[in-house]
């Protein structure tokens, strides 16, 4: 019923566009980009020919003009290729990094890394998390000081997907010590600047084909027109750019959360114990439908929220409940998928282990779960 409601035949027709690509060039080596921990920048440029990186941006800088819709159309096509981790970074380039460029930046600045990055010949990260500023994002160290033709940036970040082949980052800094919250601005940065330095990429628990980065500033020097919008209004306008993620976020797991529970489906048919497939027993039946419920619930609560943020609303309260509800059932799912298979969802040859790895990223990254109880807590006036 949720796919009559908001999505056109415009939609379909992208989907299946989408779904073609993803049989064709992503499942065939989702595999090997899993063992060998990384995807190409190959799909970048693939996604940008076809016009999949710019889908809800304007047409004036290279986008499609779309609908918020168009974005979710290939999060949840690119969910099914079989590897999380190129969910992820695509993810990133566009609904993280680049938005705050089209909404806050200049026309120079669009045209130096927004086009590129709809085009795919750019890839993006975004800095904002450090060692000691995650779910507290009031707590940024990263000093950016004013110079005689610029900025002076000391400092790092860490968990920074895309962090290890980014062209440039859309930076989170502060500009004012003494400032809190009011003293941040946001940068646009050039991963080839002198003072630079990825330090290392890190061993995750699962999205073994997303890189994920951390990233060091040693005096590294950075013009004037680098910052991106207004000095001071870095974290209110970061913010604003973390609503559109968790969205995003929502929506991808609950797709990889409807394959894993199919393939956990398929299994059970398949699966004779006591005499009959293991899905005839009560006990099984009814789990696998509670789950399907559940992410029925998620995903109306998504799209209805998707479709309130396209229209110009600022829905943060249910954008927080969606990401809560969409990462803790889509995780639930996985968790339920390898409970259903035994044994076998535990051998590494089986993908249900792969979706339990990949899911529990989602309850922490974008926004804890207990950030997002804080923000409906807050919003509800309970406080």
């Amino acid at each position: 019923m949720a796919d009559n409601l908001f999505f056109t035949d415009e939609h379909n027709m992208l989907r299946q566009s989408v779904r073609d690509f993803v049989n064709r060039e992503l499942i065939p080596n989702a595999d090997a980009w899993e063992e060998e921990g990384f995807f190409p920048d190959l799909v970048f440029q693939r996604l940008g020919e076809l016009g999949y990186l710019g889908l809800h941006f304007p047409e004036e800088y290279g986008g499609g003009g779309g609908d918020y819709f168009t974005n979710i159309v290939l999060m949840e096509e690119l969910a099914k290729c079989g590897s999380f981790g190129v969910n992820t970074g695509i993810a990133v380039q566009i609904g993280m990094a680049t938005p705050p460029i089209l909404i806050f930046g200049t026309e120079e600045q669009k045209q130096r890394y927004l086009v590129p990055a709809i085009m795919g010949e750019k890839v993006a990260c975004l800095g904002i998390t450090e060692p000691e500023a995650g779910s507290d994002v009031s707590n940024v160290k990263t000093f950016a000081e004013k110079t005689g033709g610029g900025w002076k940036v000391n400092g790092n970040k860490i968990f920074i997907t895309n962090g290890y082949r980014a062209d440039f980052m859309t930076l989170l800094a502060r500009t004012e010590k003494t400032k809190g919250y009011k003293g941040m601005s946001i940068f646009l940065v050039d991963t080839d600047t002198p003072g630079y330095t990825v330090s290392r990429k890190l061993d995750k628990v699962g999205q073994w084909s997303s890189d994920t980065a951390e990233i060091f500033f040693e005096d590294m020097l950075i013009p004037e027109d680098s910052m991106l919008g207004e000095e001071g209004r870095g974290f209110y306008n970061i913010m604003w750019e973390l609503q559109g993620e968790r969205l995003i976020v929502a929506v991808a797991v609950i797709a990889i959360a409807e394959v894993t529970l199919q393939q956990a489906i398929d299994y059970g048919k398949e699966r004779v114990q006591f005499g009959k497939p293991i899905i005839k027993n009560q006990a099984i039946a009814h789990r696998v439908a509670d789950l399907a419920t559940e992410l029925e619930a998620a995903k109306s609560l998504a799209y209805m929220t998707a479709w309130r943020y396209d229209r110009g609303e600022y829905p943060v309260k249910e954008i927080s409940m969606a990401k809560l509800i969409g990462t803790q059932v889509a995780f639930r799912v996985a968790d339920e998928a390898m409970q259903i298979m035994g044994g076998y969802g535990y051998m590494m040859e089986y993908p249900a282990q792969k979706a339990w790895r990949d899911m529990r990223i989602a309850r922490i990254g974008g926004g804890t779960d207990e950030i997002m109880r804080e923000i409906i807590a807050t919003t509800m006036g309970l406080y």
